[in-house]
């Protein structure tokens, strides 16, 4: 397992945040918020290129 150096402030502001809201740790609050962020990154992704291949294809300008 990796291991990533987060800011004292910051984790303390993250484990208010998880507690708050039910996680039952800040490491899987943290890996919520990654797994949320990389796939929104990849949808976005992907709907590039499915623009570009409407363009191509003359559907959209």
């Amino acid at each position: 397992m990796a291991k990533i150096k987060i800011d004292s402030t910051v984790y303390s502001r993250l484990k208010q945040v998880a507690d708050s809201v039910g996680y039952s740790s800040v490491d899987e609050f943290i890996n919520h918020i990654i797994e949320k962020e990389l796939a929104a990154h990849e949808q976005s992704q992907n709907d590039e290129k499915v623009t570009e291949q409407l363009k191509g294809l003359g559907y959209i300008d």
